[in-house]
């Protein structure tokens, strides 16, 4: 049986992604941090691994938890935001929690996960943001979460050569009512989600390394 694999499924989109899927019947395998996540992704009938995309050793067990196992779609969804802009040098704390989480984290998911996905034919999908636009930077807030998923996205797009058989994309969740959105956003979770599934279950081999839209769009420039 093909699997949906969620990396960071602790809270916020990535809880709801394993929320909708098991709703639609699916397999769910989730990661979680710690007990309480744990509990919630079980609460809802997932598998729930315990993997911290912050230590590298934690992230190189991932093949070996994954044995056996196709998985039709998986998302990286693990994420944190510093927000001060350039006019504050980022301490080495902040730049390392970031690029640790955002860039480093992701990049060793790859060879542990992508290899089951090509498997499956299937889609890797890791979540980014329209702050990574480099052709469309309106100012220098949240600096270094734009560098982060920068670089992301280019770590996708090369890393999409080396796995023929599988789609992998970054995309946009848009701006979510989450910690890290905040209560005015504009999109619910529920509705992010929804349009996160969607785009995904329609990414065909076209846009293997591309940036996508939660809404269906696809980035006319990066």
């Amino acid at each position: 049986m093909k699997s949906i694999l969620i990396i960071g499924a602790s809270r916020g989109i990535g809880l709801e992604l394993v929320r909708q899927y098991a709703e639609a019947g699916r397999r769910v395998i989730a990661t979680v941090r710690d007990d309480a996540g744990r509990e919630r992704v079980q609460a809802l009938g997932a598998e729930a691994l315990t993997v911290d995309v912050a230590n590298p050793a934690s992230v190189s067990g991932l093949a070996w938890q994954l044995d056996g196992e196709k998985i039709e779609t998986a998302w990286y969804v693990a994420g944190v935001i510093r927000r001060p802009d350039a006019l504050t040098p980022p301490t080495q704390q902040d730049f390392d929690a970031v690029m640790h989480i955002n860039v480093l984290g992701a990049m060793q998911a790859i060879p542990q996960v992508a290899p089951r996905v090509a498997e499956a034919q299937g889609v890797f999908a890791f979540l980014s943001s329209s702050m990574s636009q480099i052709g469309s930077v309106p100012g220098s807030d949240s600096w270094l979460y734009r560098t982060s998923k920068a670089a992301l996205n280019m770590a996708v797009a090369a890393a999409q050569h080396s796995y023929p058989h599988a789609t992998l994309i970054t995309i946009d969740p848009g701006w979510v009512q989450t910690d890290m959105g905040g209560v005015g956003a504009a999109l619910t979770v529920q509705d992010s989600v929804r349009g996160l599934r969607a785009t995904v279950a329609g990414a065909t081999a076209a846009d293997r390394g591309r940036l996508l839209h939660h809404d269906g769009r696809r980035a006319a420039h990066w």
